[in-house]
């Protein structure tokens, strides 16, 4: 017992400063990428690179170096008071920007103001952003996903630990008693020797087989399934203002849902539809319209698309003049020309390489190529909202993934979705069960009743 007390005595203190680690708080990254969204994204541009209503952030660190860091943390806490108290860097920054007053984020801590800085330097330098469209399919999990690997490294390098510690006691004690009999053979195992040992050797093996088994089959498990997944797009569009305030049927712009396999990705062409008339946002102005009109070869200033042999001077030259024409119409006509000119060349930066290009939006919802899916099936002929699988729409600034599209889901989905037999010649072929609910002996039917559980309905 005297060994065994004395032992407990000097690990805890161990164990307790190991698992204190995990109480200190640091700035995080997620944390920053959500209130830059929350607080600096109305003015800011995304990419960091380039400016908009305010200057372009990447790089802010270095630009401010030659100050103390709690000069540049009350800039973003207190603007016009600095710049009311005078302060040199204040002064610069309010000379080039003027009138754009900042707001003031007083409420914001240091950590939190550091988690921003994160942010924007990681997205700036390349290091952090969504993962790209094409990996997608077999990850599991997106961006926001918390990453526990290292809380549970720490675990089980303290368990090791614990392990090794009580391994050595054993040894000692067993050799101890072994002394008091008389058996003790003279030679005490070292701890390579009981590392090396069968049974550790055995026991090691069938902990990275039964560890590499868990994540084989749980990544397979994950494949396709990105609940939360919402990339950026390269154009801000929304569906809340689209689908939500306009009233736009999902099916005009998604028009393949209805009749084929895949819903589709409107065309620049759709878009155009209705931006030849409407020609500027009502959150971002000209600043994502433009790259419609861009793509589509089309001129806001006359309402005609461009001539083929038209120029690249001619196309920047006329759609610098739009920015710059609607900015002084929102701004005031005593804008500063030289805001003017930074707000134009800020726009134009992001347009350009919209000129006569399709957009590459990001794909979104992705099932493996084994599992057969068709849109016109569910929306046609099983008459099922966009929602039930995609969610309210029409109320996501930046669309993501609502469900987990997994088997299991789908299966649920068919056990418990009832057929809507009803004036739908689609099922006309079911005589048994119209009879059974005409004599009202049966009061529904679902889709696993009509094979919607057969393997090769998903699987061919």
């Amino acid at each position: 017992m005297f060994y065994k007390r004395n032992f407990l005595k000097s690990i805890l203190p161990l164990i307790f400063l190991l698992l204190g680690f995990q109480s200190f708080a640091e700035p995080s990254i997620d944390e920053g990428k959500a209130l830059f969204k929350a607080n600096c994204n109305q003015c800011h541009n995304k990419d960091m690179k380039s400016d908009l209503t305010g200057p372009a952030l990447g790089g802010v660190e270095e630009r401010w170096a030659d100050y103390d860091q709690a000069d540049l943390y009350k800039w973003i806490r207190q603007s016009q008071k600095m710049i009311d108290e005078g302060h040199p860097k204040a002064l610069e920054l309010w000379d080039a920007w003027q009138p754009t007053i900042m707001n003031n984020f007083a409420n914001l801590t240091d950590d939190q103001i550091a988690g921003i800085l994160l942010y924007v330097d990681g997205v700036y330098k390349g290091t952090y952003g969504p993962k790209p469209a094409d990996n997608v399919v077999g990850g599991g999990g997106t961006e926001e996903k918390g990453n526990d690997l290292p809380f549970y490294l720490m675990i089980l390098g303290i368990l090791a630990i614990l392990a090794l510690i009580l391994a050595r006691v054993v040894a000692n004690l067993n050799h101890m008693a072994d002394t008091n009999d008389g058996t003790a053979t003279g030679h005490r195992k070292t701890l390579i020797e009981q590392l090396l040992s069968p049974g550790v050797i055995g026991f090691a093996l069938f902990a990275l087989i039964l560890i590499g088994g868990y994540i084989t089959v749980n990544n397979a498990m994950d494949l396709g399934r990105q609940k939360g997944y919402a990339p950026e797009q390269p154009i801000k569009f929304s569906h809340k203002t689209h689908a939500g305030d306009q009233k736009i049927d999902c099916q005009y712009c998604h028009d393949g849902a209805r009749r084929s396999k895949h819903s589709v990705i409107p065309s620049t062409n759709t878009c155009m539809n209705c931006h030849s008339a409407v020609k500027e946002g009502s959150k971002y102005g000209t600043a994502e319209l433009s790259k419609i009109h861009a793509s589509a070869g089309w001129n806001p200033n006359t309402g005609k698309y461009f001539a083929d042999d038209v120029s690249d001077e001619t196309i920047e030259k006329e759609f610098k003049k739009w920015i710059g024409d609607r900015y002084k119409a929102a701004k005031g006509e005593d804008v500063k020309e030289k805001r003017v000119k930074a707000e134009v060349n800020a726009q134009w930066k992001a347009i350009a390489g919209f000129v006569n290009q399709p957009i590459e939006w990001e794909k979104i919802h992705n099932v493996p190529d084994h599992v057969y899916f068709n849109h016109a099936q569910h929306v046609s002929v099983g008459k099922v909202e966009c929602q039930t699988c995609h969610g309210k729409v029409e109320e996501m600034e930046v669309v993501e993934q609502f469900s987990p599209l997994s088997m299991g889901w789908c299966v649920n989905c068919h056990r418990e979705t009832k057929v809507q037999f009803a004036d739908n010649p689609y099922y006309d072929s079911y005589e048994a069960y119209h009879n059974e609910m005409k004599k009202g002996t049966r009061s529904e039917v679902t889709v696993e009743e009509i094979g919607g559980l057969e393997c090769q309905k998903c699987h061919y």
